[in-house]
């Protein structure tokens, strides 16, 4: 097998002191844009996905060169084993992102290797992958500075609905698939999990020890439809050779039917989130 790609960023290049220009940094800018919006018209988008994706697009390639002094702390999103989870707001910009703090003690050489293999972020450009601003390393700390998801994460929007609506399910279902079919079309790389909220190491292996032994969780009866019960049921076989690739769930009679349905997704978030129209990429004004 041969080596790795290893894309560069789709940042500016950073220029040494005295030869930078305004003109220059422009036309870098610019370039970089013109190039993603080549990409963007080979993937399949409607007008709306293509207007928000290109909006994020051109505010990131204004970011320029990430550094620790930019960022002004908002609130801490979430923590976990792997690092803690802050809003912040880029001062040069005003955009408020999500940075992850990932404290790391190890060589500067496997430092530098991580910050290059996370650059591949900056050529996932997806309306159903979370937008990526880059990445750096600062006082023994490595940063992942993402777009910001200001509905919740969805544990918190399933606290507040308590149940959350099969028509709703269906939209995150299309979503969830057309991102994971994304990645390994557009860029070769097979998602293993969707992280969940943090929990005891106890409540962990007792997880493990329940997906081992016992049989996959059915949902109740008399609730959801026949055709989600089946999604699901076909999502959690134990066999991976028995279990429904990415291509079969695509085509599931529940994911066919949901695309057609015309829900209002975002009415529905904000209403039970206590939110305003979400807007993206989310600014500074609050």
């Amino acid at each position: 097998m041969g080596p790795k790609r290893k894309p560069g960023p789709l940042n500016i290049t950073p220029i040494g002191e005295g030869q930078a220009t305004s003109n220059t940094i422009d036309a870098a800018s610019e370039a970089n844009l013109e190039a993603l919006q080549k990409k963007l018209g080979e993937l399949d988008l409607d007008e709306q996905q293509r207007k928000r994706l290109e909006a994020f697009l051109t505010q990131k390639a204004q970011v320029g060169e990430l550094k620790d002094e930019d960022f002004e702390p908002i609130c801490e999103l979430g923590a976990g084993n792997g690092g803690v989870v802050n809003k912040v707001r880029h001062k040069p910009s005003g955009l408020v992102m999500a940075r992850k703090l990932i404290h790391l003690e190890i060589k500067p050489a496997i430092r530098n290797q991580i910050i290059r293999e996370l650059q591949v972020l900056h050529e996932c450009n997806s309306p159903y992958i979370v937008g990526f601003y880059g990445a750096f390393y600062s006082d023994g700390e490595i940063s992942i500075c993402m777009e910001h998801m200001d509905g919740g994460s969805l544990d918190q929007v399933l606290k507040e609905a308590r149940r959350i609506p099969e028509e709703i399910l269906g939209k995150v279902s299309i979503a969830v698939l057309r991102g994971l079919a994304y990645l390994r079309e557009k860029h070769q790389i097979m998602h293993r999990g969707s992280a969940m909220d943090s929990r005891p190491a106890m409540a962990i292996f007792e997880l493990l020890d329940y997906i081992v032994n016992e049989p996959p969780p059915k949902l109740p009866l008399g609730v959801f439809t026949s055709d989600f019960q089946d999604f699901v049921t076909k999502c959690l076989i134990k066999n991976p050779a028995e279990r429904a690739d990415l291509k079969m769930l695509m085509s599931h009679t529940f994911i066919k039917r949901s695309e057609v349905e015309e829900v209002d997704f975002a009415g529905w978030l904000c209403k039970t989130m206590g939110l305003n129209q979400p807007s993206t990429p989310t600014r500074g004004a609050e």
